[in-house]
């Protein structure tokens, strides 16, 4: 559920980013305990479109969900009985033998994106539905899921790039209220096989259109024409990048970089109030091998919205963000920096052009400056020589193929389920 706080809907997000204002002298004290004590008032975790509820939402357009299950605020009494249906649905799914693969198609993780796209959702749905794929034995990398964003019109009006909360999403019909309007649009596959034993197309048909509800636009008449989340290629990034640009009113940017070798410097760094208005702030050595395990950078970029900096600066890094991050922030970088990636490569001062509506990001650098600075680059060391996290780094992959540390179903010789 969402706080309230002076006669507004708030999350934890609000927190992060007064965190900002606070170090901006903006704020007082006070007010940061009192929207610290407002905006997480009960249980559950994700009060937006973050990266909970969207993953929430991929799972019922996937089919792996009951219908209009998956948005019910957590202090609901709704949730008992989901519960209770998904236990009786777990039996009648085995009674028939209808497996997850058997649902997971390469046409339900299109329907997936879509939905990430219509929704302004998480970037980490790029690294998640890539992962997920792998699993199945699908291919289906960043490029992938890229251009199902870039043909998909953005339709729900949701934090945080928009007005509204998770709560006003479930009570405004939920996920399968936006697919009704997808699907009669043609945007998604309706014959997919979904849980309940029927297609997605047929669950969609038992739902009915609530044109009362301002939550969710219909296909038709969208807030914007393309997706919510944007994929990016140049050569900063040849092996992608992604950005959300839901309820951004810029879509180009060209500035020197600044460049940390981690997110704590960068954080200290928008604390100080040492960043320059028109900078693109790179954070590195923060990817799947680089960090280990591709953390977040929600602190940093909540802060700088805190400072009034949100749409004035770039943010770009190997890592990712949480879903609830909004400004010009490009995740998921690749080669990453610990790779040797481009990325590795910027200095301070270096120009850097992103544009979301063409799908850029370029390193303004001749070829042969790059080449001699890789030539003198040694890799960075971190903090696990040993353990789990150190085993992690050498399995583990790129992120645009979903940071996947084994074959998945394409390695398979025997599936377990078959008994």
């Amino acid at each position: 559920m969402p706080g309230r706080y002076q006669n507004r809907d708030v999350t934890v997000v609000d927190v992060f980013e007064i965190v900002g204002k606070y170090a901006a002298g903006a704020c007082p004290l006070s007010e940061v305990e009192a929207l610290e004590k407002a905006a997480c008032p009960g249980h559950g975790a994700c009060g937006g479109q973050y990266t909970a509820n969207t993953m929430a939402c991929v799972a019922e357009a996937i089919g792996l969900s009951l219908p209009n299950s998956n948005m019910a605020p957590a202090p609901y009494s709704t949730r008992d009985q989901i519960a209770h249906a998904a236990g009786t649905q777990v039996m009648d799914l085995l009674a028939r033998n209808l497996r997850p693969r058997d649902i997971c198609t390469r046409d339900a993780f299109e329907n997936a994106a879509r939905i990430v796209a219509a929704t302004g959702g998480s970037t980490n749905a790029a690294l998640h539905l890539p992962a997920m794929a792998h699993e199945a034995g699908i291919s289906f990398d960043l490029f992938d899921v890229a251009e199902i964003f870039r043909t998909t019109p953005y339709m729900a009006d949701l934090k945080p790039g928009g007005n509204y909360v998770a709560k006003d999403m479930y009570e405004a019909g939920g996920v399968y209220m936006l697919m009704k309007s997808l699907l009669s649009e043609g945007f998604l596959h309706g014959d997919c096989m979904t849980v309940t034993g029927k297609t997605l197309g047929e669950n969609i048909d038992e739902i009915t259109w609530n044109p009362d509800q301002k939550v969710i636009y219909p296909a038709t008449k969208p807030l914007s024409p393309t997706g919510g989340v944007v994929g990016l290629r140049g050569s900063l990034a040849p092996n992608g990048a992604i950005v959300k640009v839901a309820g951004m009113a810029r879509l180009q940017f060209k500035g020197p970089a600044i460049v940390f070798d981690c997110e704590e410097d960068a954080f200290a760094a928008v604390e100080a109030r040492e960043i320059v208005e028109g900078s693109v702030i790179v954070i590195r050595y923060e990817g799947p091998k680089g960090g280990p395990g591709m953390r977040e950078m929600l602190s940093t970029t909540a802060a700088l919205y805190g400072l009034g900096m949100g749409e004035k600066v770039a943010l770009i890094t190997d890592g990712r963000f949480s879903g609830a991050t909004r400004g010009f922030c490009i995740g998921h970088v690749g080669p990453e920096a610990a790779e040797c990636g481009p990325i590795a490569l910027v200095e301070n001062g270096d120009m850097i052009e992103i544009d979301a509506e063409t799908g850029s990001i370029d390193l303004l650098v001749d070829a042969s400056v790059l080449e001699a600075r890789k030539k003198a680059w040694t890799p960075r060391q971190n903090d696990y020589g040993s353990g789990a996290l150190w085993r992690y780094a050498q399995n583990v992959g790129p992120a645009y193929q979903g940071a996947v540390t084994h074959p998945g179903a394409a390695g398979e010789s025997h599936v377990y389920a078959d008994i």
